[in-house]
């Protein structure tokens, strides 16, 4: 039965679709007549109010996927980038190479600095893992306070569980912050152990030892680090000349300062005061339960009283 309304209705929206009905209703008309074209007439409504539908839905779509890209394009990017090409090494003459030396006091690794002055560096690691990720804020408290420099030694897992204080670390003056590896393993292109400790295997797994935590340290804080020190501080000589080649010194001690933060403060204390000019202490700073902070705290003034200066390992000339 033929509707007034939504025969009106029909043509309002051919209308605006720019629809050419007089054409359409010729066609209409020398066909079969009203019931009929009224019938075509219906199922074209409807063709078109579903295409209108569906191009409803798309801009909809579109809109939405619009809106997603907006919030990408204005997504923040890291502040700091690292340029990887600047980190190449040829490690194949590495890989063929044998160790012949392991230990701590290998080829090429530096113990003490070179000064005319009466000069001490303290040195604190912070290496990270299940034991290892304390921090200790007395010592740092300390060292601020009585405004002693360090070179603070920070392994990829410790900074990773701190990042904050770790940053907070790395924009203070006093400290100079430096590589302490990645899984804090020791340091060999043929494997081996030290103190149960699994060390790398390879001169690539060397390289991502120095160079994974180095890429995380320039990334949060724009920080290019130039001394390395590896978990027990064990080394093969080989490893050790890829560091270097990597722009690594390789650094230990002569002072044993806590053991691993296994000493009393009576022997943190009495460690450090068998310093001498151009001596590097090892002490660590993620042991808040250990000696360490007060054996720190009552050897420095008896080293200040002796004359002693605390320095930063940074322009200093290593052997």
């Amino acid at each position: 039965m033929y509707n007034k309304e939504l025969d009106a209705s029909f043509r309002g929206y051919c209308d605006a679709k720019g629809i050419d009905l007089v054409a359409y209703n010729r066609e209409l008309d020398s066909s079969n007549g009203w019931g009929l074209s009224w019938m075509k007439r219906m199922y074209l409504l409807i063709f078109c109010l579903l295409l209108l539908g569906c191009s409803e839905q798309t801009i909809k779509v579109a809109s939405d996927v619009h809106e997603m890209n907006r919030h990408v394009i204005h997504k923040e990017v890291p502040q700091h980038e690292v340029d990887s090409e600047a980190f190449f090494v040829d490690l194949t003459s590495f890989e063929r190479r044998e160790p012949m030396e392991w230990g701590e006091n290998v080829t090429a690794v530096k113990n003490q600095f070179q000064t005319e002055e009466k000069e001490i560096a303290l040195t604190f690691d912070a290496c990270g893992g299940e034991y290892g990720n304390g921090y200790d804020e007395e010592l740092i408290h300390f060292l601020r306070t009585e405004k002693i420099p360090a070179t603070l030694f920070v392994n990829e897992r410790w900074i990773l569980e701190n990042e904050s204080i770790f940053i907070d670390l790395a924009t203070e003056p006093l400290f100079q912050i430096e590589n302490h590896g990645t899984n804090h393993s020791p340091l060999s292109v043929d494997g081996g152990e030290a103190w149960g400790i699994a060390a790398t295997e390879s001169a690539e797994e060397v390289y991502a030892e120095i160079m994974d935590n180095h890429k995380t340290v320039q990334e949060l804080t724009g920080k290019e680090m130039s001394l390395f020190r590896s978990g027990t501080a064990y080394y093969d000589e080989v490893a050790v000349e890829l560091a270097n080649a990597l722009g690594y010194e390789v650094v230990n001690y002569d002072i044993l300062g806590d053991a691993g933060a296994t000493y009393s403060s009576n022997q943190v204390r009495d460690a450090l005061l068998n310093a001498e000019p151009g001596s590097i202490a090892l002490l660590h700073m993620n042991q808040p339960a250990s000696g360490t902070a007060q054996g720190v705290i009552e050897a420095v003034p008896s080293l200040k009283e002796r004359g002693f200066e605390f320095v930063l390992l940074e322009g200093k000339k290593l052997e």
